[in-house]
């Protein structure tokens, strides 16, 4: 065999490794041209941490479909649970930073690291903001047959039978743990805590009445409440929610300092292009603006953010402050 035909041999088994290499990028999630300019050609997956059902959950599927319509593309919502959202926060910061690995987290993202000492991810320098997405108020309810009919006669009642009533939660960092911890700042009592995987069995619960008492978002109370399948005592905003117009606000019924929103947002991986986010914040602007997500978000009590809100900035100003604040309030209850 002459030289010749050597090299060209070589150089055409090169071009055909290098064929493959192309092939099989294009084939792999995040792959087609391979950079941001092609962004989105494959499937979003979506990682919520927390259970399916749970009010986190609510909001990621409320967005995700007219957010797959907007980017003609599929999104897949991922329920990983466990250790108060962190296990499902750390798995999307280890993500491919190419735009197909999201999260939608609620506060938790501000109060894990005061939670947690050794947290394997930093809320702030491992992920890139997409926007905001929605404040939800948080309700304090009971079992449909709990003595107390007042949320003064329930703080009393807690009081006088401390370590006997029982508080669900969807576990440490949850938003009804954080809510939990209000509540014994409040009244000066620690609650029995008893913790679920997830908001979702909490409620099948207190529904069920194998627990007292919970405080959880209104995307997953609204409906059990007007539904007569629980007791509600106080919605925690400064002003009542229109899906539920009868119920008092905390400060109404004689909690002044008992306030708390739960705030979501949707978060890439750091590292994760410039016009990568700036498409995903695009396409989050236009699912929040959709007739039928602001009609559904107020059937559950809650609204989109403003416009002005649904942006990288906001949600980094947001989460810098509220890490400060949950400091001193978790850093308090030792």
């Amino acid at each position: 065999m002459s030289s010749s035909s050597s090299r060209r041999r070589r150089h055409l088994a090169a071009a055909a490794v290098s064929a493959l290499a192309l092939v099989t990028a294009a084939c792999a999630p995040g792959g087609g041209a391979g950079d941001a300019d092609s962004f989105p050609d494959d499937n979003i997956e979506i990682i919520v941490p927390f259970s399916a059902g749970g009010p986190t959950d609510t909001v990621t599927r409320l967005v995700a479909d007219p957010m797959a319509e907007d980017l003609g593309v599929q999104t897949v919502v991922q329920n990983v649970e466990g250790a108060g959202g962190t296990i499902g926060a750390a798995d999307a910061a280890s993500a491919r930073p190419d735009g197909y690995t999201l999260l939608l987290h609620h506060i938790g993202m501000a109060t894990a690291p005061a939670l947690y000492e050794d947290l394997a991810f930093d809320p702030v320098e491992d992920f890139k903001p997409i926007g905001l997405v929605t404040e939800v108020p948080m309700t304090i309810v009971g079992r449909s047959d709990f003595e107390p009919d007042t949320l003064e006669e329930l703080f009393a009642y807690v009081r006088e039978n401390e370590g006997e009533v029982t508080y669900a939660n969807a576990g440490v960092g949850a938003a009804s743990h954080l809510c939990g911890l209000l509540i014994e700042r409040e009244i000066g009592a620690d609650l029995r805590e008893v913790p679920y995987d997830g908001t979702g069995p909490a409620m099948a619960e207190l529904v069920g009445g194998q627990v007292d008492f919970m405080c959880d978002q209104t995307t997953n109370t609204s409906g059990q409440i007007n539904g007569g399948k629980i007791k509600a005592y106080a919605v925690t905003t400064p002003e009542r929610v229109e899906s539920l117009p009868d119920l008092p606000t905390t400060a109404e019924a004689g909690a002044e300092n008992l306030e708390i929103t739960v705030w979501h947002a949707l978060y890439a991986p750091k590292d994760t292009p410039e016009q990568v986010v700036s498409r995903l914040t695009e396409s989050l602007e236009v699912a929040l603006a959709d007739d039928a997500v602001v009609d559904q978000m107020a059937d559950l009590g809650t609204a989109p953010v403003s416009s002005d809100r649904i942006t990288p900035d906001a949600v980094t100003s947001l989460l810098t402050e509220q890490i400060e604040l949950w400091q001193d309030v978790i850093g308090g209850q030792g």
